[in-house]
């Protein structure tokens, strides 16, 4: 009988942080990551720009490869406001080791202009309170004020895209 309790206080708790995690717009805070050659690097211009942030765990990093083609083709995500990253949720990831997959990011990134930065520590997803984004690309927007405004996980539907259009047009 114990045990069912617990797992009820469990699950309710569990429940409600998810219900917390999903509730947006939410204030959130810089936080300081990792640039390509393992330096500190705090989230480029937060606070100065809208922020599109691609968010990825490199086990997953072609999920949604058809959406951020379409974003790299049709230039619907761009303008003076929006500044758009990556960053790699290496913690996630342990069969890639840090160093190699900063070093093949810094090696992509060299050819198309990229910023990529490394999360090693999940530390943007608990600061944030994201939840589990084990195995996920997980998109975001993060207002200039600070506000993360939109935030989708996994594998994107075309409502989600729909969504994701809705939200970007009225930061760009």
């Amino acid at each position: 009988m114990k045990m069912k309790v617990i797992a009820l206080l469990v699950a309710g708790v569990l429940s409600l942080s998810t219900t917390f995690a999903q509730e947006l717009p939410r204030k959130v805070q810089n936080v300081e990551l990792l640039d390509l050659d393992g330096k500190p690097a705090k989230l480029p211009y937060f606070g100065e720009k809208n922020l599109m942030i691609f968010y990825v765990d490199p086990d997953r990093h072609k999920q949604n490869e058809d959406f951020t083609f379409e974003l790299e083709e049709n230039h619907r995500a761009q303008g003076d406001n929006i500044y758009g990253f990556g960053v790699m949720n290496l913690k996630d990831a342990p069969m890639i080791p840090n160093g190699m997959a900063r070093s093949m990011a810094k090696k992509r990134t060299e050819k198309n202009g990229a910023t990529v930065l490394a999360d090693q520590e999940r530390t943007l997803s608990s600061a944030w309170n994201l939840g589990d984004c084990n195995n996920q690309f997980v998109l975001m927007i993060v207002s200039k004020e600070g506000e993360l405004v939109f935030l989708r996980k996994g594998v994107l539907s075309e409502a989600d895209k729909e969504a994701f259009y809705n939200t970007i047009d009225k930061y760009r």
